[in-house]
């Protein structure tokens, strides 16, 4: 799994019109970096494990008006395939996933981060403004 990872990472990398504009390993995870038209990056984390590859990305604070948040993470939960809305130990918004050993592929990974960049690109700006009503600037 680890090979496959990192031989998807470094293609990421190196292609020019990839959104990955960066990568590092930290503490056993690894770090990928991606520009966003909504914000300027999201980061995902992927945590090799034994049987499974897991991964997430930071999409918000914890809200202060959570209930509308969570009904909008909730709904588009059923329109996912491989990554999921879920609350952190803070309480922010984060996306989460899994693959298990044997879905692990070049093209599975792919899939799983050109899923996120899309569920940022369409969830971060309703989910903002959802969460924070009170803020000055609107996103």
């Amino acid at each position: 799994m680890r090979e496959i990872l990192e031989e998807r990472i470094r293609s990421w990398v190196d292609d020019p019109d990839s959104s990955v504009e960066y990568s590092e390993e930290l503490e056993g995870r690894w770090a990928v970096r991606i520009r966003q038209d909504v914000r300027d990056a999201t980061t995902v984390w992927f945590d090799i494990g034994e049987r499974s590859i897991c991964f997430e990305a930071y999409l918000m604070p914890s809200p202060t008006e959570p209930v509308e948040v969570h009904r909008q993470a909730l709904v588009r939960n059923n329109k996912t395939w491989r990554v999921f809305f879920a609350v952190d130990d803070e309480g922010g918004i984060v996306l989460r996933g899994r693959l298990a050993e044997e879905q692990v592929t070049l093209n599975e990974l792919d899939l799983v981060l050109g899923e996120i960049y899309e569920m940022v690109e369409v969830a971060f700006r309703p989910m903002v403004r959802a969460g924070f009503p009170n803020r000055e600037k609107t996103v």
